[in-house]
């Protein structure tokens, strides 16, 4: 399965984190994309250190599943999630910054993710959005509203706690779970309702 993975400047890292392993874990190869606060976010959330050169947040971010990751610069138009007539099964965008939302919700694309988003709604095909901002406002919720219309899954990083998350590990593999769902990908991340 081809999977692009784009990586915006709201907070969540970890969770894009865990969803690149599981990926590259399934098998997957993956085009990855990180905006210029996409890497501040990582290098912040996860490293600790926002001043880290992109380089070294993407080497570190990759780590283990570099075997199945491409990385992409966020204005690289030759990739081939820029073209809809690439084969692409699936599109992420985790998190999904509300400036994603509102450029895409207006059909505007000023870097790579946003088109690779735009081309995933034209074409039809798989696109989860993971915003994790709160509260939202109703310019907000319209641009959201909008992009469900046109076909986006939009999926919160709002873990749920009936599963018997112990960790905090556990709430971010919560979230991963049901975007690998919604891209059709066992997994077994958390126990399934009714299962235990």
């Amino acid at each position: 399965m081809r999977v692009f993975l784009g990586v915006t400047g709201a907070s969540g890292a970890p969770y894009a984190a865990r969803l690149l392993q599981a990926l590259a874990a399934a098998g997957c190869e993956v085009g990855l994309v990180a905006s210029a606060a996409g890497i501040e976010v990582i290098a912040t959330e996860l490293y600790g250190d926002a001043a880290l050169p992109r380089e070294e947040v993407l080497e570190r971010f990759v780590g283990d599943a570099r075997d199945h990751v491409t990385v992409y610069g966020i204005d690289d138009y030759k990739s081939p999630y820029a073209s809809g007539s690439a084969r692409v099964d699936a599109y992420v965008v985790c998190p999904c910054s509300m400036s994603t939302v509102g450029t895409l919700a207006a059909g505007a694309m000023a870097n790579l993710i946003h088109r690779a988003a735009s081309v995933a709604l034209k074409e039809r095909r798989t696109l989860v959005l993971v915003p994790r901002e709160t509260p939202l406002s109703s310019i907000h919720l319209r641009g959201l509203a909008t992009l469900n219309d046109a076909g986006a899954v939009i999926l919160f990083a709002a873990p749920g706690f009936y599963h018997g998350a112990e960790t905090v590990d556990d709430l971010v593999d919560f979230v991963v779970a049901r975007c690998l769902d919604q891209l059709g990908l066992d997994n077994d991340l958390i126990p399934r309702w009714g299962a235990r």
